[in-house]
């Protein structure tokens, strides 16, 4: 390590501004703090120092994510296999899964690095280090054969229309991922809805039904169609999307978000105290078979684990306040599972749920303030005369 710093040292001056390379003094910077903590200071305000940096951060939630995406590559080759009834070793369904996967993780980062990449040279910029989350974000929650010319597009549309427009990294009013996927939902709903596409190469005769598209059919025929049992969906092995079938993978991730101080374990709870809440209120009215569902379902059938612990807490996007972070997760939780049972149309509701929630999360922050501005003017007593 010593001799690449050195190395990097004595090439740098050629990418400062007026330098051989000074154009790409931006590019030349990102690679330089990727590599090795910023040796740089503050020019004013609080003088502060701490090895953990927005890369850093980035890189802990990165590895927090490859417990679910390991399951997700063994379980795409898994389901694939189980479709057609073939009978293979672990090994094979996970390099089967590997391929699938792969390709579309490097068409992630390659098209969003490169935007972000251009906007910080044309802007003359630093670059801006969040990309290292979303760009796997984005994989994990794509079915596992969408095209990979979707997963450009959507990873374009989310980077830019998402994000730089706002300014960039911490400026973006709404989670990028969750941009990307809503995005495609809308301009290629057949590619990311119906029994089809969560299984790879899935054999014709196989059903391929997710929990959520089986409980939503049970709206109409009057009967529970659900056919995965609690500790299915719990382990993860259904079909779905790549990343967020198991729920116990999630709560690896999280268990190292929370003790790293990364995650808010606030909004995580809050987010699960408000979809057993009306989980249990839709028990009540049981109107139909959907509703009927046990509330504990909700928490583990299709992206309600992972939109929890890495959506729902995306720092940028989430409510700041203590307060409003219970008020933020609680309502996520309450919508998620709302859209869910009264839209059998859409029956996946967590994307909805965040992408409304952080459209309203800085009125919620704001409200809050407001309100203990209010309560700390009634403490104060009035002065004497």
């Amino acid at each position: 390590m010593k001799a690449l710093r050195k190395y990097i040292d004595k090439i740098k001056p050629q990418f400062q501004h007026g330098g051989r390379f000074g154009m790409l003094h931006s590019t030349f910077d990102a690679f330089e703090t990727f590599l090795f903590v910023p040796n740089k200071t503050t020019y004013a305000g609080s003088h502060i120092r701490d090895y953990v940096d927005m890369k850093r951060t980035m890189i802990i939630v990165v590895i927090a994510l490859v417990p679910a995406l390991l399951f997700g590559i063994w379980n795409v080759g898994f389901q694939h296999f189980r479709s057609t009834l073939e009978t293979v070793t672990l090994w094979d369904q996970f390099f089967f899964g590997l391929i699938k996967v792969l390709p579309i993780i490097v068409v992630s980062y390659v098209v969003g690095l490169g935007i972000e990449f251009t906007f910080a040279q044309v802007r003359k910029h630093e670059i801006n280090e969040g990309f290292l989350v979303s760009g796997m974000l984005i994989p994990l929650i794509m079915p596992p054969g969408i095209p990979l010319w979707m997963v450009a597009v959507s990873t374009a549309f989310a980077v830019i229309i998402g994000k730089e427009v706002f300014g960039g990294t911490g400026m973006n009013l709404l989670n990028p991922a969750l941009t990307a996927r809503a995005f495609l939902f809308f301009a290629y709903p057949a590619h990311i809805s119906g029994d089809r596409v969560w299984i790879a190469e899935k054999a014709d005769a196989f059903s391929g039904a997710t929990p959520l598209s089986q409980a939503a059919s049970s709206i109409d025929s009057g009967v529970n169609e659900l056919t995965y049992s609690f500790q299915d969906m719990f382990l993860g092995i259904i079909p779905g999307s790549i990343g967020e079938t198991s729920a116990l993978a999630i709560l690896l991730g999280a268990f190292i978000l929370v003790v790293t101080g990364i995650g808010s374990l606030r909004i995580m709870l809050s987010v699960v105290a408000g979809g057993v809440v009306m989980g249990g209120l839709l028990n009540l009215w049981g109107a139909n078979t959907y509703m009927e569902i046990p509330l504990h379902y909700h928490l583990v059938m299709g992206g309600f684990a992972f939109g929890t612990v890495f959506m729902a807490t995306d720092p940028v996007t989430a409510t700041q306040t203590n307060r409003g972070k219970l008020i933020y997760g609680f309502l996520i939780g309450v919508f998620a599972v709302l859209i869910r049972v009264l839209n059998p149309a859409y029956p996946e509701g967590m994307m909805l749920a965040i992408l409304l929630m952080n459209v309203f999360a800085p009125l919620i922050d704001h409200y809050v303030v407001e309100g203990n501005i209010k309560r700390r003017f009634r403490r104060m007593k009035p002065a004497k005369a």
